[in-house]
């Protein structure tokens, strides 16, 4: 399978460039969403990618913007490949068979700088904030005495910046309150819904949802709705239900073994360039997206 790193669509206006994802406006009131190959780590982005992670990306964030209407709206128009190759043309653009399985034709919104991340599991950097400040994690106090992977009381929100470049920062509920104003609530609330929603979801097919991050946006009518992508192993801890064991770190369905590989390379200091990947990360990473992929649609 090839691997996507970049794209240039002709006759499209490329708005911007994230870690993954390659954005292109489509007249004045659509976006175009294209997920590339490109993986990063500890913000880096490498210099190789993995062969089909953009279409698993892609799928699995339409699968999700489907089945959670009824709690939120979002802003996806369509994923077929044959409806967007005819609404590029209106606008002098031009399909290209890279982009198949990797595109989504989206409304224009106006993003809210939040990431609205929810824990249910007490890991990554909630478990080191956690070791290090106490029970009071960001404004939400929990428990004295958990250990890392544990299941938190009830789900938390922890959201952070949306920093344009650099670090994403912690801050505390309050502090998003004082962000977003009058959609603090709804902002909350749809987090809440939809991470308890997919928590049930992925419960049913042996897999924990330890963590995940939300984008959101404005609608013409001012209102919320959900953004950018959902539920996916880039934005989500995801964990294999019949290994569980709170006490240390848990396998998971998403970038593990190439962390694991790049903190075995003596001298990276986890900034640019980043070591290249050698064949069998790139392979085994690939097989966990895949695994999470097909676990979470299956029927």
């Amino acid at each position: 399978m090839s691997t996507v790193l970049t794209t240039n669509i002709v006759g499209l206006t490329k708005l911007g460039q994230g870690k993954v994802r390659d954005l292109y406006a489509v007249g004045e009131d659509k976006l175009l969403l294209v997920a590339s190959d490109r993986i990063s780590a500890f913000d880096v982005v490498m210099a190789q990618g993995i062969p089909g992670k953009g279409r698993i990306l892609t799928q699995l964030s339409v699968f999700w913007f489907g089945i959670t209407q009824e709690v939120i709206a979002n802003h996806l128009i369509t994923a077929d490949d044959t409806e967007i190759a005819a609404a590029l043309a209106t606008v002098g653009g031009v399909w290209d068979e890279m982009l198949a399985g990797r595109a989504m034709l989206c409304k224009r919104t106006r993003p809210l700088k939040i990431e609205a991340v929810i824990r249910g599991y007490l890991s990554g950097s909630g478990w080191k904030a956690y070791k290090t400040d106490g029970p009071n994690l960001w404004g939400n106090e929990l428990p004295a005495g958990l250990v890392e992977s544990d299941r938190l009381p009830t789900p938390i929100f922890t959201p952070s910046t949306k920093a344009d470049a650099g670090h994403d920062e912690p801050m505390t509920p309050e502090e998003a309150k004082n962000l977003l104003g009058e959609h603090y609530a709804a902002v909350v609330n749809a987090a809440q819904g939809l991470y308890s929603f997919a928590a049930a979801h992925a419960e049913q097919r042996g897999i924990i949802l330890a963590d995940t991050k939300f984008e959101f946006g404005l609608n013409e009518n001012n209102e919320v709705i959900l953004i950018d992508e959902a539920l996916t192993p880039d934005s989500s801890r995801f964990w294999p239900a019949d290994t569980y064991q709170p006490g240390g770190a848990q396998p998971s369905f998403d970038k593990q073994f190439l962390r694991d590989f790049l903190e075995s390379v003596p001298g990276w200091n986890k900034q640019a360039p980043p070591p290249d990947l050698p064949e069998a990360i790139i392979a085994k990473t690939a097989e966990k997206y895949e695994e999470a992929w097909r676990r979470l649609i299956e029927s």
